[in-house]
């Protein structure tokens, strides 16, 4: 069944980010009293200061799973903290990427095309803030901070064992857009070749000058998990769809196939790049 993200359970889509960190912080602070501990003394032995603790009551700042975990066990809660780990941990993200956050996070395959900006787990931190402040509506300052660190910490899949296989064909319009102005693009430039010199990971560009293209109908990612489910997932204007009948999958399997058949390989994308950041 194809569904929208935010109605899939089985992916953990669709909760209110604000409702989760807000129920999280109430609760934070009711085991702290209980305790009878200041916000100081708890940061003390948590490891993070008063304001921070301030900020983690308050539902402003998404707790990391490490400082839960040792919350759970200073404050004596007996697993009721630590088990909304997971929960806390989806709120980092809007609640349209949610569930796909969470298949992507224990893939072991991800191949992705893009066709506007370079993709998130290629994005440097300057890059990435770039683009949330670009947004319309505009993004307020803690939540563009959210969206900087969320996109950063899915960067972690590259570092996982065992190593995930992921490609990317983006379209070299990308490549050209000096999102966030030179020296930032100079740097995602350097970090797509540092992203490249990865085993597990290939970088392809799709030409301009191609007379033929299989990716018009716009960006998709197609997710394989550890149990052979093959999925797909498609994202626009805040709307995001994943397609979990074969049938539909089979198509962007196909579309993706193409797609890196007419893409310059990845050593001529290496090469590509190499040039751009030499015209830079």
């Amino acid at each position: 069944m194809d569904v929208d993200v935010g109605d899939a359970d089985e992916v953990g889509g669709g909760e209110d980010a604000s409702g989760v960190l807000v129920s999280f912080g109430r609760q934070l602070k009711r085991f702290r009293e209980w305790q009878q501990l200041t916000r100081a003394e708890f940061g003390e032995r948590t490891g993070y200061s008063a304001a921070t603790i301030a900020s983690f009551e308050q539902g402003r700042r998404i707790p990391p799973g490490r400082f839960i975990e040792r919350a759970d066990e200073v404050l004596g809660a007996h697993g009721v903290l630590r088990e909304r780990v997971e929960e806390v941990e989806r709120a980092q993200y809007p609640g349209f990427f949610q569930g796909a956050a969470k298949l992507e996070s224990k893939a072991v395959a991800l191949h992705v095309y893009d066709n506007h900006v370079v993709n998130g787990l290629l994005q440097t931190e300057e890059y990435a803030e770039a683009v949330f402040r670009m947004r319309r509506p505009l993004l307020d300052e803690d939540t563009v901070a959210r969206r900087v660190a969320a996109r950063l910490r899915r960067q972690e899949i590259f570092a996982r064992t065992p190593m995930p296989t992921i490609s990317f064909v983006i379209e070299e319009a990308v490549f050209r857009r000096p999102i966030g102005g030179g020296l930032v693009m100079r740097g995602q430039l350097e970090q797509l070749l540092l992203h490249a010199q990865r085993r597990n990971v290939e970088i392809q560009v799709m030409p301009l000058l191609r007379a033929e293209h299989a990716g018009l109908s716009g960006p998709f990612t197609l997710i394989e998990t550890k149990e052979g489910r093959r999925i797909a997932y498609v994202e626009a204007h805040k709307e995001s769809r994943l397609f979990t009948e074969r049938s539909s999958v089979r198509e962007f399997e196909e579309q993706y196939g193409i797609l890196r058949a007419q893409a310059l390989t990845p050593s001529e994308s290496l090469a590509f790049v190499e040039r751009l950041l030499g015209e830079t």
